[in-house]
């Protein structure tokens, strides 16, 4: 039952998230039954309509419908009351759209790109539940539903990485990511027992209208001889939640890992679901995140740290998934610093932008893939764009969306993002970030279009045996590509228009779906001064030159055979190799974690469980023991019938003697 007055339809939005739940359960459970071609339509279908619905509410709340509501209780457990709720606001509305559109294209490219996979049904249940878990956690209304649809979509990407369970690497990434993500979700569960302990519920609104109580106590925890604002261990812990499924540094390491998955996952990984999630978080948790600014500072650092350090590491990757892979680490870093320079509504926007451009280069790569027969090695490509010129076209619309040339959709994303961090005064953390993010922008720029000059480009490096089977893919494939380069090309635009971001006039499109204190708000400061004209060309166009000249140097060096690179690499092979290591963190975490753990295992296997327990205790005291008991019960087996008339008599001797003595 809907506890709370709606303007928006309650079956609607409950239709939303459960036409992909039960897509997924029809396929999952009858897969065997069900041929291939009704399993992928059923999936299909599930997640179109879905989309569908949540464009018709992203237009009912464009003009002023909400929903904020509770369906039944879930969990009851003394004063914790957990209903099943949903709240529907501007930024749920916009995530929505992302979502669904973005999983929709994804399930129609499967179907061209998985064909003939062992497990085609499987894995159209998996990514059909992965929109379902995506969408429970961007609707809820509480802290509880978050965290199921959080661990939702950490589990079924555990499933969807490995899906190719045969190959060992894709078990070990597989579990590398549930790990990793295990980390940062304790972060997550500490903030939200924070919460519940501090104010006793965990739904939204309750949480927010208390917010002004709560600080007024100016509640302290002692840690050691440290002591910390409640609000800001509260931020703090949800945020390390944020690092491992957002895959911040140093938490980043298991998103290169996933391209182990086949690419359609890959797609919907990195594009608008799991990986935003924890943006999502950090822009819906900002009635909490701006009282602290420890925390927006870590946030800020964090975000650009790994903006910075994934496009290093990006510069010098040959496999053409993870050079993508590496992107969206950096990308993301962008929208957490959006977050923490308060420019939430920026951070939104590129994630909104950022699932089209993505999702369409991750696709494209797939397409190329699927044409040089699964090699994945840009290295042994070269001018594929006369066999694939559909992809060629796609995927340079891409390139350009995420270097952020105007006008595609990175443009318009990205830049504000910059401008919003170079009129924050946080002192030298928004100067930090703000260099971070602009030679971002030239790494960005060079590293993609290295890989994409590499693979269409350069010289004919396909190996002879694969040439025979270059095409174009069908159209079930490149379908969803030229969709998704549409998006990559109009909705930077459409976005600024629809979401009146500085420039465009008027309120904020989030309105109050976001809060931002005024003396932290950038946009405003942006906002005069667009009006005022005194931006000054460096503002507005550094983060384009930037890009321009990356792609310029790219250009020279990787649009026709060069022998630049090579001398690079041999003048500085300690750097090149370096960052071919990826700054050396899967080193450093297996030295310090992984062989102490697996050392103290083997000690404990070979010491403790077999000489201690198997040899000692079980083999040697209780294995023993009743070997020697049984030859002793059975040596008084002797077929004797007077032998047991005399165990009989004394045991009768003995059972009246304890009756007597006993009365």
């Amino acid at each position: 039952m809907v506890t709370t007055h709606a303007t928006l339809s309650s079956v609607e939005l409950l239709a939303i998230p459960l036409l992909p739940l039960l897509a997924a359960l029809v396929v999952g459970l009858g897969g065997k039954v069900l041929k291939e071609q009704l399993s992928h339509w059923i999936c299909c279908v599930g997640v179109i309509l879905s989309a569908l619905l949540s464009i018709h509410i992203f237009s009912q709340v464009a003009d002023g419908a909400s929903f904020y509501g509770n369906f039944w209780t879930w969990i009851v457990s003394g004063k914790l009351i957990i209903p099943v709720g949903m709240m529907i606001d501007q930024l749920t509305a916009v995530m929505m759209i992302t979502v669904t559109i973005v999983a929709a294209c994804v399930h129609v490219y499967t179907i061209g790109y998985m064909h003939g996979d062992p497990g085609y049904t499987r894995f159209f249940a998996y990514i059909s539940a992965f929109t379902f878990a995506m969408l429970v956690l961007i609707m809820g209304n509480n802290f509880f539903t978050l965290f199921f649809g959080w661990e939702g979509v950490g589990l079924i990407s555990y499933l969807l990485i490995g899906f190719w369970f045969k190959r060992e690497r894709a078990n070990v990434a597989a579990m590398k990511a549930f790990i990793v993500n295990r980390i940062g979700d304790f972060g997550f569960i500490i903030g939200m027992i924070a919460i519940w302990h501090y104010f006793g519920t965990l739904d939204y609104h309750e949480v927010f209208a208390a917010m002004p109580v709560f600080l007024a106590h100016h509640y302290a925890l002692n840690l050691g001889s440290w002591e910390v604002s409640a609000i800001t261990f509260i931020c703090v812990a949800l945020f390390i939640g944020a690092m491992g499924k957002s895959a911040q540094v140093p938490l980043h390491v298991w998103l290169p890992d996933s391209m182990e998955g086949p690419t359609p996952i890959s797609a919907l990984i990195h594009a608008a679901t799991m990986v935003t999630a924890g943006i999502f978080m950090v822009a819906r948790l900002s009635p909490l995140f701006e009282f602290s600014d420890t925390a927006l500072a870590f946030v800020t650092i964090t975000g650009a740290l790994t903006a910075w350090i994934c496009a290093t590491i990006g510069l010098v990757q040959n496999d053409i998934k993870r050079v993508i892979a590496y992107s969206t680490c950096s990308q993301l870093g962008y929208m957490f610093v959006a977050c923490g320079v308060s420019a939430y509504g920026a951070g939104i926007f590129h994630l909104m932008t950022h699932a089209w451009f993505k999702g369409l280069l991750f696709l494209a790569a797939g397409s190329v893939i699927h044409g040089v027969m699964a090699d994945q090695d840009i290295r042994r490509m070269g001018q594929l764009r006369k066999y694939m010129p559909i992809t060629y076209i796609t995927m340079l619309i891409g390139a350009l969306a995420l270097s952020g040339i105007p006008p595609f959709a990175g443009f318009w994303s990205k830049d504000l993002i910059i401008e919003a961090t170079s009129v924050r005064h946080m002192g030298w953390v928004s100067e930090f970030a703000y260099w971070a993010l602009l030679s971002g922008v030239f790494f960005t720029a060079f590293y993609t279009f290295r890989m994409f000059f590499l693979t269409f480009h350069n010289s004919d490096r396909v190996p002879q045996k694969t040439k025979p089977h270059l095409h174009e893919s069908p159209k079930v494939i490149t379908i969803p590509l030229m969709i998704l380069a549409a998006g990559a090309a109009l909705t930077g635009w459409w976005g600024a228009k629809v979401l009146n971001l500085p420039g465009e006039g008027g309120e904020s499109f989030f309105g109050h779906s976001i809060f931002v204190l005024p003396q932290h708000n950038p946009m405003i400061t942006l906002e005069v001064m667009e009006q005022s004209h005194t931006t000054g060309l460096w503002l507005e166009s550094g983060a384009v030159i930037f890009a321009l000249t990356g792609i310029a140097l790219a250009w020279i060096m990787y649009f026709k055979p060069s022998t630049i690179p090579a001398k690079m690499a041999k003048s500085f092979p300690a750097l090149h190799q370096f960052l071919l290591d990826k700054w050396r963190f899967d080193e450093l975490y297996w030295s310090i974690f992984v062989m102490p753990a697996r050392n103290i295992g083997t000690w404990l296997w070979q010491q403790a469980d077999l000489a201690a327990i198997d040899k000692g205790i079980i083999h040697g005291g209780i294995i023993n023991g009743i070997t020697v008991a049984a030859r002793k019960l059975r040596e008084m087996q002797t077929g004797m019938v007077y032998h047991y008339a005399y165990a009989m008599v004394i045991g009768l001797f003995g059972l009246l003697t304890w009756l007597a003595l006993g009365n």
